[in-house]
C-alpha cells in the first residue's frame, strides 16, 4: 500500500470559508505537503488570509463566474455548499474537504489524530457492501473476516468515499440542537474505534465537513446542489451529494465507508437560524428519502455521468411535483454535469485553463 507522504502530488484538500483560514496553524503538520484549493464565499471583495507556508489556490465568485461563465449558476452562494466548486476544478484523483471551524482531535490516548492519514486508509483498502463484516473494516489492522463471511466476497470493491466523525459539537439538525443544546461528544467513551462499510441498498447522512472520497471514482457526483442565497433550503447540500452519491456507488460497485477519522468540530451554529435554512428540508426529506430508496438506475448507465443525468431526470419527474425548487435543481444538476465534462475532458483533449485564481506556492 502507498504510503501516506506517496499521495501529496495526487490529493487536493478542499476548504470553503468566509473567513481567515487560521485554523490551518494547527493542521499545519499534516496539511502542509498538500495542496490546497480554497473556495471563498461571499463578498469577493473580503481579502481571506492564509498562513504562510502552505501551496494554495483561492478561488472567490468573480473567479467562479469567470471559469464557468453561464454555468455558473449552478453552484451555491452564501452556503459552503460552494465547495463543490473545488471538486470541480481540481485535477487530483483524491479530495479531502474539510470546514473551517473543524480542528485537530485526540484519541483517548491523547494522540494527535492524522485525520488526512485515515482517510487515505479508508480508500485505498476495498470495502464490503454486499456483506456486513461483525468485526467492521476486515482491512484494518488487527482485524479480518469473521466465520461464515463468504470467501467469494472477500475481495470486495473499490471505496469511492470516506466519511469520517466529529467530536466535541455534533452534527444534529437544528430540533435536535435546541432540544439538547449542551450536548458534546468529548467522553473518551463515545470515541469508536472503527471504520465499516455502508451496505448496499442503505442511505446514509453524509456530512461535508470531515469528508474524503475517490474523484476519478464518484467525482461527477459530488454535486453539493442549490443551496444558500436565493434558494428555499440549507443545510441540505451535503445531504443531497450523499444521497446521489451513495445510489450511484450502489450502481456501480463501488464503496462507501464511515467512523474513523474523527476532527475536533469547535463551532456550534446558531439553531434558530439553522432552523430557518432548514424546516423545508424537515419536511421535504420524508420524500426525497423514500425517493432515492426506490430509485433504480438503468443496467445501461455505465458511468458517474450517465447515473446523474438519470437522477436528474427522475428528480424533476418525481420531486418535481413536491415544489418548483426541484425542477431548478434537476436543472442544475445537468448543468454541473456538463461543467464537469467541460472541465474535466478525456485524456485526448485538453482542460480549459482557470483564470485569475490567487495562487501562492
Amino acid at each position: 500500500m502507498a504510503m501516506v507522504a506517496d499521495l501529496k502530488d495526487e490529493l487536493d484538500i478542499v476548504i470553503p470559508t468566509i473567513r481567515n483560514l487560521d485554523f490551518l496553524e494547527q493542521w499545519r503538520p499534516f496539511f502542509q505537503p498538500y495542496h490546497l484549493i480554497i473556495v471563498q464565499d461571499g463578498d469577493p471583495s473580503n481579502a481571506i488570509r492564509v498562513p504562510n507556508g502552505f501551496d494554495y489556490e483561492l478561488y472567490n465568485r468573480d473567479h467562479v463566474n469567470k471559469v464557468l461563465g453561464p454555468k455558473a449558476s449552478c453552484i451555491s452562494f452564501k452556503d459552503s455548499a460552494c465547495r463543490c466548486f473545488g471538486f470541480l476544478v481540481s485535477k487530483k484523483k483524491y479530495i479531502f474537504t474539510i470546514d473551517d471551524d473543524c480542528f485537530v482531535a485526540k484519541d483517548p490516548s491523547g494522540k494527535e489524530i492524522n485525520a488526512l492519514a485515515q482517510h487515505i486508509r479508508n480508500l485505498l483498502k476495498p470495502s464490503t457492501p454486499l456483506f456486513f463484516n461483525t468485526l467492521y473494516d476486515p482491512f484494518a489492522e488487527g482485524a479480518d473476516f469473521v466465520r461464515g463471511y463468504p470467501f467469494s466476497l472477500r475481495e470486495g470493491v473499490p471505496t469511492a468515499i470516506s466519511h469520517g466523525l466529529w467530536l466535541n459539537i455534533p452534527d444534529y439538525d437544528a430540533p435536535t440542537q435546541l432540544v439538547k443544546p449542551r450536548e458534546r461528544n468529548t467522553s473518551s467513551s463515545r470515541y469508536v474505534d472503527a471504520v465499516m462499510t455502508i451496505p448496499k441498498g442503505t442511505l446514509f447522512p453524509m456530512c461535508g465537513m470531515n469528508l474524503a472520497f475517490d474523484r476519478e471514482l464518484i467525482g461527477p457526483a459530488m454535486y453539493f446542489g442549490l443551496m444558500g442565497d436565493g434558494q428555499p433550503i440549507g443545510r441540505y447540500d451535503d445531504m443531497w451529494a450523499g444521497w446521489c452519491a451513495k445510489v450511484i456507488c450502489d450502481h456501480l460497485g463501488l464503496g462507501v465507508k464511515t467512523g474513523l477519522p474523527y476532527i475536533w468540530h469547535s463551532k456550534a451554529s446558531n439553531p434558530f437560524v439553522n432552523l430557518k435554512k432548514e424546516y423545508k428540508g424537515i419536511y421535504w426529506q420524508e420524500d426525497m428519502i423514500p425517493f432515492f430508496q426506490s430509485i433504480v438506475l438503468p443496467k445501461e448507465c455505465k458511468t458517474v455521468q450517465e447515473c446523474y443525468i438519470v437522477l436528474a431526470k427522475s428528480v424533476k419527474e418525481k420531486l418535481g411535483p413536491i415544489d418548483p425548487y426541484f425542477q431548478k435543481l434537476g436543472n442544475a444538476m445537468v448543468t454541473w454535469i456538463e461543467a464537469w465534462n467541460e472541465l474535466n475532458p478525456p485524456p485526448q483533449t485538453t482542460a480549459p485553463t482557470h483564470p485569475n485564481a490567487v495562487k501562492k506556492n
